[in-house]
């Protein structure tokens, strides 16, 4: 959708407010964003201004139960002659508590349930407080965002329903189904089952698992399980196993390739030692199934000498399946004042492909520098510039300056 619709549906939610009360409270942020940097696709340099608003409306009824929220962005391209371009994020109507039972949203909206997620023009229902168990019912329009707007024609549409467990302080169970179609007057092109799962256990341990089925494959197309334990206050000891699948549309020309299955096993420490240091360390498996394995290893710590700076530090070295890195990262933020903070930083990779094996090693670095500073109590702005030096640039300029006003 573009510029003007959302200009026109602002306006809209503007007459409900000054029909309903004049005591509405109006709140949000506008964003004003100046860009550059090099196109991808056309290796020329761009620049735009970017406008994004994010609104919420609230305290619209006596009983406040009614609110609008909105998000928006509208940008010009400056230097390619590629013209105005915007996109819609969200802008619904909500009302909680509709007989203390029914909270309605209504409106463009990002929808997720343990099955599946999207961006819909439609309608999601929570039905609470009738037992142990609350139910979610969601569907409308899929929208769909291409490079130079939506993509989503009138059969796109996607329809859930979920079951939530409630009343137990520490369990949380879900369960739920959710469907996509291309065309509504086919049947669905995508149908999968999903379920999530956390638990507490002695005040110390906390295991989750998530999974997703796909109907039309037969396979799970994500399971995740994990652990996390916290033996002292200051020490979180993280597990966790990762498995994908990749499924395809019913309809879609990718469905009838073989494809692999990926997993990967995790092991995290992070261990804040006192508020000067803390450090992590995490090893990970990668198995890409026939192609291959890696092994990942990290190492990261977080230093404060002195009460205005911070610095991160961090190294990556990863081997295995499509080649090696051996990589670091420093960020250091100081604040030079309440209002003034200044940050800079380096990362430097060593890394070789499979493809580059006759050429060596290859080195990539990335430069980044910048500044924030509050204006005032609602106004701030912030700069952030970045140079890029890589196999495919010599140098890769880019950058954002930022204006927001809160209100």
């Amino acid at each position: 959708m573009g510029v003007k619709w959302l200009l026109r549906m602002l306006l809209l939610c503007s007459l409900l407010v000054a029909t309903n009360s004049m005591a509405a409270e109006i709140h949000g942020r506008s964003s004003t964003q100046f860009l550059w940097f090099n196109d991808i696709f056309t290796q020329q340099s761009q620049q735009e201004i970017a406008q994004y608003l994010q609104i919420g409306i609230t305290n619209i009824d006596k009983a406040g139960k009614f609110s609008i929220y909105g998000y928006g962005r509208g940008s010009q391209d400056l230097s390619n002659g590629n013209g105005l371009n915007g996109r819609l994020y969200y802008l619904y109507l909500d009302y909680r508590n509709l007989f203390d039972k029914v909270d309605i949203r209504a409106g463009r909206q990002f929808v997720n349930i343990a099955a599946g997620n999207a961006l819909i023009d439609g309608a999601k229902i929570d039905l609470k407080n009738i037992g142990p168990v609350a139910l979610t019912v969601l569907g409308g329009r899929n929208v769909i965002f291409g490079l130079d707007g939506e993509l989503s024609h009138s059969g796109d549409a996607v329809f859930g329903v979920a079951g939530n467990l409630v009343g137990f302080k520490h369990t949380d169970l879900e369960i739920g189904y959710f469907a996509k179609w291309n065309d509504v007057s086919d049947g669905p092109a995508r149908e999968t089952l999903g379920g999530s799962f956390k638990q507490y256990l002695f005040n110390s341990l906390k295991v989750y698992a998530n999974a997703r089925y796909d109907l039309y494959s037969e396979v799970f197309s994500e399971v995740l399980a994990g652990a996390k334990y916290f033996p002292i206050p200051n020490l979180v000891l993280t597990g966790e196993w990762y498995q994908s699948y990749p499924t395809f549309d019913a309809d879609s020309f990718y469905a009838v390739f073989a494809v692999n299955r990926y997993q990967e096993g995790v092991f995290r420490a992070d261990y804040r030692i006192n508020d000067m240091f803390s450090v992590n360390a995490g090893y990970s498996r990668q198995d890409y199934g026939d192609d291959g394995a890696a092994d990942v290893y990290q190492l990261g710590c977080r230093i404060r000498p002195i009460e205005p700076v911070v610095v991160n530090l961090s190294y990556d070295k990863r081997h295995g399946f499509n080649g090696s890195l051996d990589g670091g990262i420093i960020d250091v933020a100081y604040d030079v004042t309440k209002t003034l903070q200044l940050a800079a930083g380096l990362q430097f990779d060593v890394y070789t492909r499979e493809d580059l094996a006759t050429t060596g090693h290859e080195i990539a670095r990335k430069y980044w520098g910048g500044a924030k500073y509050k204006l005032a109590k609602n106004m701030s702005a912030s700069l952030r510039i970045e140079d890029n030096v890589n196999r495919q640039y010599s140098n890769d300029w880019q950058g954002r300056a930022v204006f927001n006003y809160d209100f």
